[in-house]
């Protein structure tokens, strides 16, 4: 359990190394330092290897020199070997992976034709783990066990021989929902023989994407019970006020808890900074991207490797410019700190997160990417560029530091947000909090009819069947009169010729990627960006930002789904303007206080700026006339009345920064 939260003088000891040391006492005198904290070291506490555990399995731990296994390690096998569901909520770096990959291991040794499947909610921790379990796999030799990735960077050649021959297939959510659970008689040998289950990273599976989740676990079971098989769920987790209950509402199955952790910790120091004010009157402070870049450059300069986490993927390439900029001096070459977030090409990722492993990158600026478990090595510092949100995703942050060594730092740089400002002044509130639960409603009508149709489309229904242990036939006699689905006798069977897999996305609106290609030499595709931010990031006349290098965006081919830009040197990065209009469309309930009913929301780029770096001086703009994008959602609003609102004691200002505040700390719960 993490210690006690309590708040220290600034003036508190402070570890090694002497690198941190000096950096750390110059930040301790600084008068920006709102609020510290200490996390001390903690002594692993070790178990003797299991009676049961196979001797192949014993002697491949002794030669990875792993002579006993922490606690919590030790009864995750002990309750999968009892048949027991399990979720492990541990810290970063506590050896979680070998909680699952023990049981399952050793099943597959003892019963050759055993199958696992483990979902991950990236795929850069499904080839993080890839390497991993084929290191395993080749230790046994000739045992055979088959280790496979498949998802959608699978070749067509190739999957034949996973679906025959995989003994563990590591994949994702989306991957199940479009390519596994629809084609299941193509993965019978799968399903016949299914025993394992493991969902990894459980605290990501909130909201929308959690409650998509829990629905293709329902699907799931039926598709196992058809089989015949059971798996046995093991789920892991960073921490969340709620872990057990959030296992059993996602999988609708009972779970036992494994909470200590017998890993040991290395001490942390904790720092809450806000930037200098630079005008009083106005309140207004020093950048805090300004700020946490000169933190991570002080770090990096003292042979410090840190990671920088923005909030957004145009201030991880910005962070990305920066750093670059102020380390050209020649004390640490630039190729030694990148960025890292999503749109970066597969290989591009992969190399990062070696050079992260063995050294040879120093520094990196992140987006939520590497929030999660993916091992990224030894980094010994972390700065939060902006406050992520909640408090779960904080501490996750700052646990990527310290992964390996002894001596860890982490500093939040507030930003001028209200949340961001009450957190950085009030971190005792902060501290004393437990993080954020996880929730999710499997039962939004919207998620659950989408379902429905991919179950069906899967097996016939049952008349009298049950789904999620609820009693669905209204719903499927809705879809019946839209033609999706006809009774025959007692059974439900899909007749529209559509496949409903592919019209329903897990996570986003849409699944659409716009290609980005530099066509300064040689056409070559640098990067890919959602749908959502297509339109702010590559319009015309835009620079589109790559590892901190500027490209001009002179084609945007929405049809093709591409962009075509080439490689500039500016002093100036493009932000674009956008409106937002959301119409009520139906109340459905309502008070003085708050409603909920059926939006339409309707989002178009009208426009761009052109902000200088550093300065932030805008020095241009243009007018764009994008196709909008438009959406029919659920939406949750408040209501002040006028005169309540005007009775408040606090300036128009202070007013409208007060429901900023609430709507944004609203959008993160």
């Amino acid at each position: 359990m993490r210690p006690k939260h309590q708040l220290a003088p600034k003036d508190a000891p402070i570890g090694k190394p002497a690198g941190l040391l000096e950096f750390l006492r110059d930040l301790s005198k600084s008068g920006s330092v709102s609020g510290y904290h200490h996390v001390p070291a903690r002594e692993p506490r070790f178990a003797d290897f299991p009676s049961a555990l196979d001797p192949r399995l014993r002697r491949v731990l002794e030669q990875r020199d792993i002579r006993r296994l922490y606690s919590h390690q030790v009864e995750s096998f002990e309750l999968s070997r009892c048949g027991k569901n399990v979720v492990i909520v541990t810290p970063t770096a506590s050896g979680k992976t070998l909680c699952y990959n023990l049981p399952v291991l050793q099943r597959i040794l003892e019963k050759p034709d055993t199958r696992a499947l483990y979902l991950y909610p990236t795929k850069a921790l499904t080839y993080d783990q890839l390497d991993d379990l084929m290191g395993w796999a080749n230790a046994f030799g000739t045992s055979g066990i088959g280790v496979y990735s498949y998802d959608g960077d699978t070749s067509q050649d190739a999957r034949p021989a996973v679906r025959s021959h995989g003994h563990i297939i590591l994949s994702n959510p989306d991957m199940l929902h479009r390519g596994i659970l629809p084609h299941h008689t193509k993965w019978s040998r799968l399903f016949q023989n299914l025993e394992f289950v493991v969902l990894d990273e459980l605290h990501t599976y909130r909201g929308v994407f959690g409650s998509h989740l829990a629905n293709l676990f329902r699907r799931l079971a039926r598709i196992c019970a058809f089989y015949g098989s059971k798996p046995q769920l093991i789920c892991t987790s960073a921490t969340i006020a709620n872990p057990r209950e959030l296992a059993e509402k996602l999988t609708s199955q009972p779970f036992e808890h494994i909470r200590e952790s017998g890993a040991g910790e290395g001490e942390k120091h904790v720092f809450f900074y806000n930037p200098p004010v630079v005008n009083r009157q106005l309140g207004i402070r020093r950048s805090y991207v300004k700020e946490a870049q000169h933190i991570a450059t002080a770090f990096l300069k003292r042979k410090i490797p840190a990671i920088v986490f923005a909030n957004s993927r145009l201030v991880t390439e910005i962070l990305v410019r920066y750093l670059k900029d102020s380390l050209e001096t020649g004390a640490v070459p630039d190729d030694v700190v990148v960025g890292y977030r999503g749109g970066y090409l597969p290989n591009e990722r992969r190399r990062i997160e070696r050079g992260l492993r063995e050294g040879s990158i120093r520094g990196v600026v992140s987006t939520n990417a590497l929030e999660l478990g993916i091992d990224i090595g030894s980094l010994d510092a972390a700065v939060l560029a902006g406050y992520p949100g909640t408090i779960a995703s904080t501490w996750q942050r700052m646990g990527r530091a310290g992964r390996r060594s002894g001596t860890s730092v982490a500093v939040l740089v507030a930003s001028s947000t209200p949340l961001d400002q009450f957190i950085v002044n009030h971190p005792e509130y902060f501290l004393s909090q437990p993080p954020e639960m996880g929730l999710i409603n499997p039962d939004n009508i919207h998620i659950l009819i989408s379902h429905l149709q991919c179950a069906t489309f899967e097996l016939p229904f049952g008349s009298d069947e049950l789904f999620g242990g609820h009693d669905v036939s209204e719903i499927l006699e809705f879809l019946s009169e839209r033609g999706f689905i006809h009774r025959a006798g007692s059974k439900w069977h899909w007749t529209n010729d559509s496949y409903p897999a592919d019209s329903i996305s897990l996570r986003s609106v849409s699944s659409d990627n716009f290609v980005v290609v530099e066509t300064s030499g040689a056409s070559r595709v640098i990067g890919q960006v959602d749908y959502p931010s297509a339109f702010p990031t590559l319009h015309e006349k835009a620079i589109y930002l790559h590892q901190g290098q500027q490209y001009y965006v002179h084609q945007l081919d929405v049809a093709q789904r591409r962009a075509y830009v080439k490689r500039v040197d500016t002093d100036y990065f493009t932000d674009a303007i956008t409106y937002t209009k959301v119409k009520i469309l139906e109340t459905m309930e309502t008070a003085v206080e708050h409603n909920h009913g059926e939006v339409h929301v309707a989002h178009q780029v009208v426009g761009f700026k052109k902000l200088k770096f550093f300065t932030m001086e805008n020095v241009g703009s243009g007018d764009l006339n994008l196709p909008v994008q438009e959406m029919h959602t659920t939406s949750y609003w408040l209501t002040f009345p006028r005169e309540i609102f005007e009775s408040l004691p606090y300036s128009p200002t202070e007013r409208l920064n007060g429901l900023h505040a609430l709507a944004y700390a609203l959008a993160h719960l």
